[in-house]
Parts: C-alpha cells; sequence; structure tokens
C-alpha cells in the first residue's frame, strides 16, 4: 500500500528544478535520478538508463510510453535468455547441479522477476492532484487511481509522480472490478478490488462443493477471505452464520462488496490477523492460506507468497482451541511448495501433529491453468506435478 508519510522527488526540467509529491505502491524509495523522455526516446536508450538506476519521466504521447514498456520489457527477456544459457553451460559442469536444479531455479526465476520490476518501474509519470494527465491520449484514470491508490490532498494542487506500472495496474484492476472473474462452479461473477488477489484459479471450488459438512455446522469461519470466495461457497451450502476475516483492509472492503451484490447478509466480517474475536466457536474453519513459503515483495504477492509458511503455521496452532465440538479445519493447499523443494510434505505433517491435530481424509484435484500445461515455463517440471487438495483436519482426540 502506499507509504503514510509524503515523500517527494525533484527534477530539472527546462533549467528548473521541479517537485512532486512521490507515490509507490510497493514502497519504493523516490528516485535520485530522474531524466526527461519522450516520444523521441529509443527503446535501447531507455532500457539502458532504466537498468542503470535512472529514472524516466514521460513527456510523451501516453500510448506511446505503453509501447515503450513493451519494448523495454523484451530487451529484459532478450538479456534474461543470454543469463539463462550462460548459467546451464556452467551448471552442466557441476555434479551437484541436478539434484540442486528446481530449488535454485525457482529462486532464480523470482530474482529475474523482481529485477525486471524494478526496471519497468523506472518509468515514470506526473499527474495532477485528480489523478488528470495533460499527456496526449491519456485516459481519464482518476477514478481507477482514487480506487487503488486513495485520494489525494489537494491543497495547493500538488501534483504526484508515480510509476507507470503502477497506473497499468490500477486501470486494469478497474476494469476486473468491473467485468469480474466468472465461478462457472458457482455460476457466479465476483468482483475483485486493486490489491486483493483474483480468484482467476478456482479448481478447488469443487472440492468445497464436494466435501461432506460436519454433522452440525452452525457457525463457519473464513480464514483470510481476501474476494470472499470460500464464505460464498459455504453460504450457497446453506452454513447458516459465517464469520469472515482478513487482514487486508482492501480484501474486507472487497469481501463486503462481493457479499452484498450477492445479497448475503449471514456473512460477519472482521478486519483482524487469523482468528475472529468475540465469536462463539466454530463447527468448520477454512483457510486457504498462500502457497508458497517465499518473501512477498509487492501488495498482491501476499496472496502466494508467505515467508516461512507464518499464515498456514499459524492457522494450524490456532484453529484447535476455536474450534466446538466435533468441529473440523478444512485447508485448502497446493503441493507445488513441495515440488519445487521449498517445503516436504514430512514438514506439513508435523504442523499438523504439534497443532495437536489429525488428516481425517483428503481430497484431491490437478490444477488445469495455463501454467501446468506450458512446457515452456522454466518451472514446468514442478507444475506439471501439482496437486492441490482439501485436507479435511480435526484434533486428535475428535
Amino acid at each position: 500500500m502506499l507509504a503514510p508519510q509524503k515523500q517527494y522527488v525533484q527534477w530539472h526540467e527546462n533549467d528548473i528544478v521541479k517537485q512532486a509529491r512521490w507515490l509507490s505502491e510497493s514502497n519504493h524509495a523516490p528516485p535520485t535520478r530522474i531524466v526527461i523522455v519522450d516520444d523521441k526516446t529509443t527503446a535501447d536508450e531507455a532500457y539502458r538508463l532504466a537498468s542503470q538506476g535512472t529514472s524516466l519521466l514521460w513527456r510523451g504521447d501516453f500510448h506511446n510510453a505503453r509501447q515503450l514498456l513493451q519494448a523495454i520489457n523484451r530487451r529484459i527477456d532478450r538479456t534474461n535468455e543470454r543469463s539463462a544459457l550462460r548459467k546451464a553451460k556452467k551448471s552442466a559442469k557441476s555434479a551437484e547441479s541436478e539434484s540442486k536444479a528446481i530449488p535454485n531455479l525457482f529462486h532464480q526465476q523470482r530474482q529475474v522477476t523482481a529485477q525486471r520490476a524494478r526496471i519497468l518501474s523506472r518509468l515514470l509519470l506526473e499527474l495532477d492532484a485528480d489523478y488528470g494527465s495533460h499527456l496526449r491520449r491519456a485516459p481519464d484514470m482518476s477514478n481507477a487511481c482514487i480506487a487503488a491508490f486513495g485520494s489525494l490532498d489537494k491543497k495547493g494542487d500538488e501534483a504526484c509522480v508515480l510509476s507507470f506500472r503502477d497506473v497499468q495496474g490500477a486501470l486494469g484492476a478497474a476494469g476486473w472490478r468491473e467485468k469480474g472473474v466468472k465461478i462457472d462452479t458457482l455460476e457466479l461473477t465476483l468482483h475483485p478490488h486493486y490489491g486483493v488477489f483474483a480468484p482467476t484459479r478456482h479448481e478447488y471450488v469443487q472440492l468445497l462443493l464436494d466435501a461432506p459438512l460436519p454433522a452440525t455446522c452452525d457457525i463457519a469461519y473464513d480464514i483470510g477471505t481476501g474476494t470472499g470466495l470460500l464464505a460464498i461457497v459455504l453460504a450457497q451450502r446453506g452454513v447458516p452464520k459465517i464469520i469472515a476475516t482478513d487482514l487486508n483492509p482492501r480484501a474486507v472492503a472487497c469481501a463486503k462488496d462481493n457479499f452484498m451484490r450477492l445479497q448475503l447478509s449471514n456473512i460477519e466480517l472482521q478486519q483482524v490477523d487469523l482468528f475472529p474475536t468475540d465469536a462463539p466457536l466454530a463447527n468448520l474453519i477454512v483457510c486457504n492460506p498462500p502457497w508458497i513459503p517465499a518473501k512477498p515483495t509487492s501488495p498482491l504477492e501476499y496472496s502466494v507468497y508467505d515467508l516461512n509458511s507464518a499464515m498456514l503455521r499459524g492457522v494450524l496452532h490456532g484453529a484447535k482451541s476455536h474450534l466446538a465440538e466435533q468441529g473440523e479445519i478444512w485447508l485448502i493447499l497446493s503441493d507445488l511448495a513441495e515440488h519445487l523443494q521449498l517445503r516436504t510434505r514430512e514438514e506439513l505433517l508435523g504442523w499438523i501433529e504439534d497443532a495437536g491435530l489429525t488428516v481425517k481424509y483428503r481430497l484431491d484435484t490437478q490444477p488445469k491453468h495455463g501454467r501446468s500445461q506450458d512446457e515452456t515455463d522454466p518451472l514446468f517440471a514442478a507444475r506439471s506435478r501439482e496437486i492441490t487438495s482439501l485436507w479435511c483436519l480435526v484434533p486428535v482426540n475428535y
């Protein structure tokens, strides 16, 4: 989310020192080197400057800025391809390369992704206090940016500078929010907000529909609700009262919007970390935690990456004390982390045992998303073997 304190950037333009408020969705520090670029700037020059750490303040046509960003991205791809070939040749000479290939490849891909994001984020836009732009062919970005970043303090008509990619993200999120994501299994559409992970992968919904509800299921918790998808499934299955929680205020607002659209009045929302407060014990606790134990580097990545599996272990550790008698925990989890050698099945089973829980049953499904079928994906060997499961856990003394 945007940094709460005001930060500013300065640059020279037409022999004048200019200043504007700095905005960064990922809390990047204000750039110290800014040069003016426009339609005459070549992609090679822009790529060279951005790779060296110089930020580029765009003064040309809005759509040309988008094309420039795409051209820079292609140059990053070519550089990465050459680097990958050199590393492959070097690894082939190592006797240990085969055993270390998968986890090393994952971390290398993360580094490549982070470096790409740093370079691409150096193309900047200047907007006014209403998020308006004076660039040629610039769209109306005001509503999308306000929804994503919040309103700016308009006193003094203060301008702001932010990454072109952040603006693209805001515009894209506005489109997702309006159009929505269709959940075919449920015959409904969810509307994700900016900064809330869109449930484009939802093969696990069928698992939630197939799993038998506990004999008594008056109250259920949905931990880390996000768009509210799991809570909606439970509501459709007839659970009379559901308490959905999320620490992210954007997720709480998003879930509330989706519940209201679907006219679901039996779901209570709480902005808390993990378990609800002042709530009755649950007959069922559902949770779809981030699947990959790695450090997130952007707001959206918090839905995918969870350093040291902190949320997963937190849910397991606290679930038993929040369960009513004969209650169950439904954990939605992919085994991709195991295929990437970032976590073992033994570790997961050990955490379950340490929490005083045991596995009652497990339902499995194979992912159908494009990357699991893409043989050119560097992580295809792991993705092609991925299984998504609903783990039904109960206390040992069940």
